[in-house]
């Protein structure tokens, strides 16, 4: 009996766990190689005393991603992955006093937007619109295909986008399109803040990018019942039910090849594996730097600009704050600033923006019945040899005052536990390039062209996750190791 094919892949993120169920489908031995003692890359979790936390992506959309594997597999997705969804996305705190919740329904949503901020609801539910005629416009051509394979270009998808393209702002800005739909500041900044899904400044991407918010107003904020990490844990259960191997604490250190063929890895323990196809699921600079050095990388993409990274503090707060929901933002007096600041300069601004997402407000067990578990994020520039250590006391002060003077609280003699991620620690942790969250920004049109397509230099080598195509976050992640998966051949 002839043996089954065999593929291999660097890396356990999100996109290599959904490579790995596609290619065991189409009957390969699949085995997933991770330097790490744990899989999931940025999505973990971890425990501090009587908290638990998700270590990284705290919003989770498009659901139908996750569910589609467990169908593909002929499973029931509810039996494994139960989530809720939320009927509010986020909640909004400005300095002046002001709060707006962001109701997912639309019309409840800019209602409220007219009650609060004086935005007419009218403008709201157009740009909404807006969103999802650029999301239905594009996601078949720019998101789910490989826009480096001539046979996209022939699909009907092509047709639509065309048609649609006075409408997907390409020569323009989110915050000009912004400017010219909302009459109220405080609007234009909500709406601009949808430019950090990806890493990015509103002040430079496309306007084309105005199509995210529709994952919040148009499809919806969701939950795992078990917490973020459940992605990660329900689908390496259920790569492990189709036959996938985990090898943990496993480094890989190179990629063999030769006569532009792919033949297998080198593991840190001087290991060789033989395989048939390698998928890549490391950030594309180390993926040439450390484990391709010798074969000629293409510069171009890997001098693109990396998107921004992230300052989090995990804290235990022993207090319970009603005004507070699973997603909540208190915004920056100075937005212009914040970003110029991240992207110019590669500095942290001194009143930055801060997210803070809470899910013991969702799920029960999280933290003590007294407390909440605080995941409070900044945006933070990539690691370009800044001083993260006093940079760290630094944004921590201006987070506790910010929070301080939103909310009326002194938080710092509440918290009980506390741990912090900053850009080294996210670059030593996930091989991602300086840190950055996403790969490279989206600060340009062509920049979706410019990301590392998903076949790699070598004819049997492929290349998903959040530095390649179509971007970073969970559910380009997904649709990153869908388009690897079906680029591979049939065993």
């Amino acid at each position: 009996m002839a043996k089954p094919a065999v593929a291999h892949i660097i890396g356990s993120g999100i996109a290599g766990i959904a490579a790995a169920i596609r290619l065991a489908q189409k009957g390969y031995a699949v085995t997933v190689f991770e330097a790490n003692a744990y899989p999931g890359g940025k999505l973990s979790e971890f425990q501090l005393g009587e908290y638990r936390f998700d270590a990284g992506p705290s919003l989770f959309t498009l659901p139908h991603l996750v569910e589609e594997l467990f169908l593909l597999c002929g499973e029931t997705p509810e039996e494994h992955f139960p989530y809720l969804k939320k009927d509010e996305s986020c909640r909004y705190f400005w300095e002046d006093g002001t709060r707006l919740t962001a109701h997912a329904e639309p019309e409840a949503f800019a209602s409220e937007a007219e009650r609060v901020l004086g935005e007419p609801a009218a403008h709201t539910l157009e740009h909404i619109a807006l969103a999802k005629k650029q999301y239905e416009a594009t996601s078949g051509f720019f998101l789910e295909r490989s826009l480096h394979d001539w046979r996209t270009y022939a699909r009907p998808e092509v047709l639509k986008t065309l048609a649609a393209v006075p409408s997907l702002g390409l020569t323009s800005t989110m915050d000009r399109i912004h400017r010219k739909q909302f009459q109220t500041d405080k609007m234009v900044q909500l709406f601009n803040r949808y430019a950090t899904f990806n890493g990015s400044s509103p002040y430079q991407a496309p306007g084309t990018l105005c199509m995210i918010p529709h994952l919040e107003f148009g499809v919806g904020t969701f939950l795992p019942k078990r917490g973020m990490v459940d992605i990660t844990n329900s689908l390496v259960a259920l790569a492990q039910r189709q036959g996938v191997v985990f090898r943990f604490g496993e480094r890989v250190t190179a990629i063999r090849y030769a006569s532009n063929r792919a033949l297998g890895l080198t593991l840190e323990s001087g290991e060789e594996t033989q395989a048939d196809v390698v998928v890549s699921n490391m950030d594309v600079t180390p993926t040439y730097r450390r484990l391709l050095p010798a074969l000629k990388a293409p510069e171009k993409t890997l001098r693109q600009e990396r998107s921004s990274s992230a300052f989090i503090f995990y804290w235990g707060v022993r207090k319970r704050f009603p005004e507070l929901n699973l997603h909540n933002i208190l915004f920056s007096e100075d937005y212009p600033g914040e970003f110029k600041a991240l992207f110019d300069t590669k500095e942290l601004f001194p009143d930055p923006t801060v997210y803070i997402n809470i899910t013991s407000k969702d799920i029960p067990g999280e933290a003590p019945q007294d407390g909440e578990n605080w995941f409070v994020m900044v945006n933070a520039p990539a690691d370009y040899g800044q001083d993260w250590d006093a940079l760290r006391a630094q944004v921590r002060a201006s987070v506790l005052a910010k929070v301080e003077r939103v909310l009326g609280v002194d938080v710092a003699p509440l918290i009980e536990v506390e741990d912090y991620l900053d850009p080294p620690r996210i670059q030593s942790r996930t091989s991602s390039d300086r840190g950055a969250l996403y790969g490279s920004s989206s600060n340009s049109t062509m920049a979706a062209f410019l990301r590392h397509p998903n076949r790699g230099p070598l004819k049997n080598l492929y290349v998903c996750g959040g530095s390649a195509h179509p971007g970073g976050g969970i559910p380009l992640c997904l649709l990153s190791g869908k388009i690897v998966g079906e680029a591979v051949p049939q065993a």
